[in-house]
């Protein structure tokens, strides 16, 4: 009788470590699979075979946490069924051909930390339901095309670190809620069709480190509470409507053109405007 439990222990746990992955998670890869036309990629999934050997695919304890596809060749769009890798930490799908729009099942993933969409045609709006992903610190959406504006349930994802969101087709205006994502380095809205005044709230994201606003339509002045941002680095408005036109870089600017120039050496910041 001991041999014969011990004889059945071996074989579950043999049967358990060959699937390497639950079935959930399994079925929501092939899904995945599928629906942007897997046999195609540049580097392809052998389905035969355990799902910890499939290329961009990170498992532990049987779930899979991590998808590393960018610059794969994907093409076609993303399925519901990506919101079955509730495990998932991070996404990585930029540099591909994906279409369609972002499906709202996404919200179900809520150990996300890195969302990096950039650089395919994702199209229609951002949805709301990314701001239940409350543990992502990094959302890079940029280089796609995108609409609509952008939804103000994502000032609850207090974690955020970065806010990609530039070049789509992005409208409105910027939340005056974004004073609450505290922990933000790098906000990037620039080639977009953004209008109405830069909020001057951006100025109590005290780690803000570079602020990217270039090519929209915003109006209004440039906050001079901004002056004030210690960690400050890059900041860029250009080609918008502000009542003063401005070329924004980080660095040495050339001279003789319009520039905003920021020194933080003894944590000020100095605004020097000067033309032709």
């Amino acid at each position: 009788m001991k041999t014969l439990k011990l004889t059945i222990a071996c074989l579950f746990i043999s049967l358990h470590t060959f699937a390497g992955v639950s079935q959930t998670d399994k079925d929501a890869l092939i899904a995945l699979y599928t629906a942007t036309n897997g046999s195609t990629w540049n580097t392809t999934w052998n389905l035969e075979t355990t799902v910890d050997n499939w290329y961009g695919v990170k498992v532990e304890n049987d779930r899979v946490v991590e998808l590393n596809l960018w610059f794969n060749n994907l093409e076609g769009t993303l399925p519901q069924e990506i919101g079955l890798l509730t495990s998932l930490r991070k996404i990585n799908l930029g540099f591909n051909k994906l279409h369609g729009t972002i499906p709202a099942s996404i919200k179900n993933l809520k150990e996300l930390i890195s969302l990096e969409l950039f650089m395919n045609r994702l199209e229609g709006n951002i949805p709301s339901e990314l701001g239940e992903l409350t543990k992502l610190e990094s959302l890079q959406l940029y280089s796609n095309k995108l609409s609509g504006s952008i939804p103000e349930s994502l000032m609850g994802l207090t974690n955020l670190k970065e806010l990609m969101l530039g070049s789509n087709f992005l409208s409105g205006t910027i939340p005056n809620q974004i004073y609450a994502l505290s922990k933000l380095e790098k906000l990037s809205l620039i080639d977009n069709k953004m209008d109405g005044e830069i909020p001057v709230e951006i100025a109590l994201l005290t780690n803000l480190e570079e602020l990217i606003l270039s090519s929209n339509q915003f109006t209004g002045d440039l906050p001079g509470e901004f002056m004030n941002m210690t960690h400050l680095n890059t900041i860029m408005v250009s080609d918008n409507n502000l009542n003063n036109e401005f070329t924004s870089m980080s660095g040495n600017n050339p001279p003789d053109m319009i520039f905003l120039e920021l020194q933080n050496q003894n944590a000020t910041a100095n605004m020097d405007i000067e033309k032709e």
